[in-house]
This record gives C-alpha cells, sequence and structure tokens, in this order.
C-alpha cells in the first residue's frame, strides 16, 4: 500500500522528472503541474495527469500558490512535493497546503520559518550546541558605537548578511572600521529591495573555508539520522559547480561527531523530512551557516555512496512513517562527483537558450545522469539555466574523477552553449584533483585564466 495514492509534482525539469521516478517506483500516481512553455518537458508527458497553471513567468505559475492549489483540488490529490527552488523553502506555502488538507512534502511551516530566517536559525542552532561562526548573534541594531565595538571584537574582515537572504545574495565584506557603517547600510537598502526585510547581521568572515554541508533524514517520531557531508567548495558567485561526496580529508570520527550533532539539532526542533546543515570549514573546525530545509540539487551524490533513495524517504517521513533504516544501517561505499550542466557560454556564464539538436548520454558503470533533455527539447530563458546533472561513482575519488572524465568526453549536447568545457578543465586542475580547494578557488581559478 503506498503511503499516498496521488502526489502534485509543484516543480520543473530535472528535478520533477526525479520526484516523478521514485513516485512510480513507490506506486503512486503523479500530476505535473506546469506553465504554458514547460507542457513539453519529459515529466509532464510521464505523469498520469498534467495541469497548466499559467503562463512561462514564475511569479504566475510556479510560485502561484492559488493555482497550484486548485491543481491539487482538481486533480483530488493528496500531497505536494516542491522540489528544491520555487515554493520549496516558502513557510507560508507549506501553511496553505497544510490549511486545505493536503499534505506537504518537507518540514512544518514553523520549522521553514524558523530556519528560513538567518538570525533566528543561528540563535536555534546556538541553542542545539550546532557551532557557529563568531558574529552579533542578532540583527544589528542602530546603536552604531556597539555595532563598531563589536566588529572590532570579532575582527576584521567582518561579513554583512540579510537574514532573510540566501543563494549568495544579501552579502557584503567589510575589511575595515571605516566601510563598517556604510556597508550595513547599502546591505539593509539591498535586504529590504530584494526580500522585503531590511534586517541584517555580522559575521566573521573566514578567509579560505570549504563549503562542507551534512544531509540528514528525520520522521515524526524523534527518529534523525545523518548521511554523511558532501564538499561543494567548487562554486562562483556563490552558486555550486561540482560536488562530491564524501569531502576529501573529513575523517570517520569528524563525520561522526558533526553529524551527531546535526540529528541531536534535528530532534530539538522537530524537525521532518530531508534537510541539509551547510557549514564553512576551516583550520579542522565546522562553522554553521544555514540550513536548507528541503532536498538539495547535489542529493545524488549522497545516494550513490549510501544506496538510500532520498526522495522516497522524504515521502515516506511526511506520510508519517517511521525512517526505514537507523544510523548504524548507514554506510558508505566509495565515492561519487557531480557536475551541473547548465546551457551557459562556458567563459561568459550567460544562459544560452534554445533547441538541443542532439542529446547522447553517457554511461558504463558507476554513471548516472539526472536531465529532462531530449532530442529536440527547447531550453526556455525563463528558468535557471541548469539542464542537467552528470554523477559518477566509483571505489574511489581518484576512480571516480577518471570516470567522470571519460563521460564528459563521452555526453553530447548540441544545440546550445554548455558548461561542459569547464568541467572537463576542471576535472584536469592539479589541486582539484588534490582534493581540499575552498570556497574562492574557482573565482581565483578563471580571473587569472581571463588574464
Amino acid at each position: 500500500m503506498p503511503p499516498f495514492k496521488k502526489i502534485v509534482i509543484a516543480n520543473r525539469g530535472e528535478i520533477a522528472l526525479r520526484i516523478l521516478r521514485a513516485c512510480q517506483a513507490m506506486g503512486i500516481k503523479t500530476v505535473a503541474v506546469h506553465s504554458t512553455v514547460d507542457r513539453n518537458l519529459k515529466h509532464v508527458g510521464m505523469a498520469d495527469e498534467s495541469v497548466c497553471i499559467g503562463p512561462a513567468q514564475a511569479t504566475e505559475s510556479y510560485l502561484n500558490v492559488p493555482a497550484i492549489i486548485a491543481a491539487m483540488e482538481v486533480a483530488d490529490a493528496e500531497a505536494v512535493h516542491p522540489g528544491y527552488g520555487f515554493l520549496a523553502e516558502n513557510a507560508d506555502f507549506a501553511e496553505r497546503i497544510e490549511e486545505s488538507g493536503f499534505t506537504f512534502i518537507g518540514p512544518r511551516a514553523e520549522t521553514i520559518r524558523l530556519m528560513g530566517d538567518k538570525v533566528s536559525a543561528i540563535k536555534a542552532m546556538r541553542d542545539a550546541g550546532v557551532p557557529c561562526v563568531p558574529g552579533s548573534n542578532g540583527p544589528i541594531d542602530k546603536d552604531e558605537r556597539r555595532t563598531q565595538r563589536l566588529a572590532d571584537e570579532i575582527g576584521y574582515p567582518v561579513l554583512i548578511k540579510a537574514a532573510a537572504g540566501g543563494g549568495g545574495r544579501g552579502m557584503r565584506v567589510v575589511h575595515n572600521p571605516l566601510d563598517l557603517l556604510k556597508s550595513i547600510q547599502l546591505t539593509q537598502q539591498e535586504a529590504k529591495a530584494g526580500f522585503g526585510d531590511a534586517t541584517v547581521y555580522m559575521e566573521k568572515y573566514l578567509q579560505n573555508p570549504r563549503h562542507i554541508e551534512i544531509q540528514v533524514m528525520a520522521d515524526g517520531h524523534g527518529n534523525a539520522v545523518h548521511l554523511g557531508e558532501r564538499d561543494c567548495s567548487m562554486q562562483r558567485r556563490h552558486q555550486k559547480v561540482i560536488e562530491e561526496a564524501p569531502a576529501p580529508g573529513i575523517t570517520p570520527e569528524q563525520r561522526e561527531q558533526i553529524g551527531s550533532i546535526c540529528t541531536e539539532a534535528c530532534r530539538r526542533i522537530g524537525y521532518i523530512g530531508a534537510g541539509t546543515f551547510e557549514f564553512l570549514f576551516e583550520n579542522g573546525e565546522f562553522y554553521f551557516i544555514e540550513m536548507n530545509t528541503r532536498i538539495q540539487v547535489e542529493h545524488p551524490v549522497t545516494e550513490m555512496i549510501t544506496g538510500i533513495d532520498l526522495i522516497r524517504a522524504q515521502i515516506l517521513a511526511a506520510a508519517g512513517e517511521p525512517l526505514p533504516f537507523s544510523q548504524d544501517e548507514v554506510s558508505f561505499v566509495g565515492h561519487a562527483v557531480e557536475c551541473r550542466i547548465n546551457a551557459e557560454d562556458p567563459e561568459k556564464f550567460m544562459p544560452q537558450p534554445g533547441t538541443v539538436e542532439t542529446f547522447h548520454s553517457p554511461g558504463g558503470p558507476g554513471v548516472r545522469v539526472d536531465s529532462h533533455v531530449y532530442n529536440g527539447y527547447t531550453v526556455p530563458p525563463n528558468y535557471d539555466s541548469m539542464i542537467g546533472k552528470l554523477i559518477c561513482h566509483a571505489e574511489s575519488r581518484e576512480a571516480a574523477l577518471a570516470r567522470m572524465r571519460v563521460a564528459l568526453q563521452e555526453i553530447v549536447l548540441d544545440g546550445v552553449q554548455t558548461n561542459i568545457p569547464l568541467h572537463q578543465w576542471l576535472i584536469e586542475d592539479r589541486a582539484f584533483r588534490k582534493g581540499g580547494t575552498n570556497i574562492h578557488y574557482l573565482e581565483k581559478l578563471l580571473a587569472d585564466r581571463a588574464g
């Protein structure tokens, strides 16, 4: 007996297809909601039902809460899976879904709200014993002298961050006291304009950290487990490019220690479903920066090394079932690497919408492709430029990178420009192959290449 009879997939692209496949394997019927420009998406054709919820603009379709709820009512669905992006971390959406008598596949609205505000999230994590970056421990107030003293105590450089920010937006580095107050004012103005909330806070700016995140899964019965860590340090403008699991150089003892801290934090806040604790890691220390209360783009690398279907586990948790595995049953086998394939200029990084003339997926042992692309598919200009993910798994990191090199050579994606040449270049980079590069490495590498 499946946990739900019918689920609405409130997303698009590769994650929508990934959710659909998990539902099909569980015997759950699916409803694909889509915009007018997305009627030819692969998962729309594969779903049991489909409902057009608006025009191409996301605000009128994928962010249109009344239209999604109406589609659920018309289709007589029981639950909605939001994927990532769009409404996945929108507490008001989760609340509206529950108030309408449906199930939101994710944490409770109050949990999303708690962790969505960076100030309240840091306070909750400090209270739960999670290590955090030294900072203001709350919003910056109007007391300028107090703010200047606080910055001096933290030590320059400091980072001014919007409480409602995310995705690398709403942040400003301050290197000296003379720029502090002006930088705070500018960040507040940007935060108000971009997020509708001018609240900002201050943190120590770590010079050369890595981005390490811990995947967790929890249910409504007080069970929480961690599924190890991922290294997402290869970034450009705070956007991840390559992810891998496990993280190079993280010892089993460090993994167990930080993993246990994260699972205990999940229990304290009553977390349900899949979540990711994101940390900066420097000099052997973890510093919490935020929690993503949804499935991550890079979840496949965790699935590859654990053998656990995270989407299935999400659905089971939302249905009120206990986790189908304990911490003792989670094991880590081999190494996995993921390259995000974007329809963009590989040097200027501008999105390149257009029609895919030829798509050939690479194959072989340990090679996985998560993509909604097919021959003749038109990449629209209205959404994120990511059109797929290439994941390779092998018994060791060296073997996984070798497998990725071959897969990148084999993949054919003609008709639109992609960042595949960038990935081919990075896979051969000596520092990346060694492992442990920091979050600034790719930016510097690209700057050096540009001359």
